[in-house]
């Protein structure tokens, strides 16, 4: 089953309404296709999307990957090696993480269609999934409006941005808890967003308020490991990493020095299933859970992202609701309210 050619193409994907967090505001997505092709006819599928302010990636720097060093490592290789091609993506360049991503993707997919069984089943597992509502950054009134769209939808989870001015947050906070059921639980994003004492005040002041809160995300910069130990050590809520893990060995770095209290695994960060299943090892080896996220992102990584959460025993939860801010339908995934199920067919069960 040897590596014959490789695709990469590009589509553009409209968002029903901009997509505000403390970090940018997304109006489209440029969704960059793979497909890998073996001699025997069967094809793998991926997908990335360039995310200049998380990972540093941008169109021509994926396709530039994935065209080049990528594709050099892969050529005439037998797709049947999974896990030494996952090896040689990693090794062919520095970085790189979103285009690994799609590659990566591609090469499950057609791992899985090699076998004849759906991806999920290929990494062991199919655990029920649901995933939580995102509310954009923006004004107090119309956050609370898309809070209560998304309760009237069926979402019992929803995903609060934040970040961008500590006591406006509180305030966009207590709108929402005000105008939603008790029983819906809240999970802040904070993007980066805020100081470190700025966390921790504002953190000590929800905690004061009782909100139903699950955790607060990345609350500080990326690279600000001290200052989010320093805010887990400081709270009682729970801490979550988001931007800081990019790799295993980010995850290693916070969890030997309990810098957090949970870990987001984002295939495009971390550069797709197989370095994703080593961050969720190494959290279960520490006792802490993960999540899985998305970027804003298409229906096709993000449907790989959910046969990886399926059948991981250590993500527990998932963000999953990229695909539903886009107008197009989404491929492979499927969503019934806040229950995401996924295609019995072999591989992703994306078909382009």
């Amino acid at each position: 089953m040897k590596i014959v050619k490789i695709e990469v193409a590009t589509e553009l994907c409209l968002l029903r309404v901009p997509f505000k967090t403390a970090l940018r505001t997304a109006y489209e997505i440029e969704n960059i296709l793979v497909k890998v092709h073996v001699d025997n006819g069967l094809i793998g599928i991926g997908a990335t999307v360039p995310t200049w302010v998380i990972t540093g990636d941008s169109k021509e720097s994926i396709v530039a990957a994935l065209e080049g060093p990528i594709t050099n490592a892969l050529l005439n290789q037998d797709a049947r090696n999974l896990n030494v091609l996952l090896l040689k993506v990693q090794k062919s360049c520095i970085n790189n993480s979103s285009a690994k991503a799609a590659i990566d993707i591609a090469l499950h997919d057609l791992f899985a269609k090699w076998l004849n069984q759906p991806l999920y089943a290929v990494l062991g597992g199919n655990k029920p999934l649901t995933t939580c509502m995102t509310i954009g950054l923006d004004d107090p009134i119309v956050m609370k409006q898309a809070a209560m769209d998304a309760v009237a939808q069926g979402f019992s989870a929803l995903k609060i941005k934040v970040g961008n001015a500590p006591d406006k947050d509180i305030e966009r906070i207590s709108t929402i808890v005000d105008a939603i059921p008790s029983h819906i639980r809240l999970r802040l994003d904070a993007n980066q967003g805020w100081k470190a004492k700025d966390a921790i005040r504002v953190i000590h002041e929800l905690e004061r308020l009782a909100f139903n809160i699950d955790w607060v995300e990345q609350p500080v910069h990326a690279k600000d490991f001290e200052g989010m130990k320093y805010v887990t050590d400081h709270v009682n809520m729970k801490i979550m990493a988001d931007e800081s893990v990019f790799s295993p060995q980010d995850a290693f770095a916070l969890l030997k020095d309990r810098c957090v209290d949970l870990l987001n695994i984002k295939l495009l960060k971390c550069g797709g299933i197989g370095e994703a299943i080593k961050i969720a090892d190494l959290g279960a080896l520490h006792g802490v859970e993960c999540m899985i996220g998305s970027m804003m992102e298409s229906s096709i990584s993000v449907t790989a992202a959910a046969h990886f959460a399926a059948s991981h025993p250590n993500v527990l939860y998932c963000d999953f609701d990229a695909p539903l801010w886009l107008t197009e339908s989404p491929r492979g995934i499927i969503y019934q309210g806040e229950d995401v199920k996924l295609p019995d067919t072999m591989g992703l069960g994306v078909v382009i």
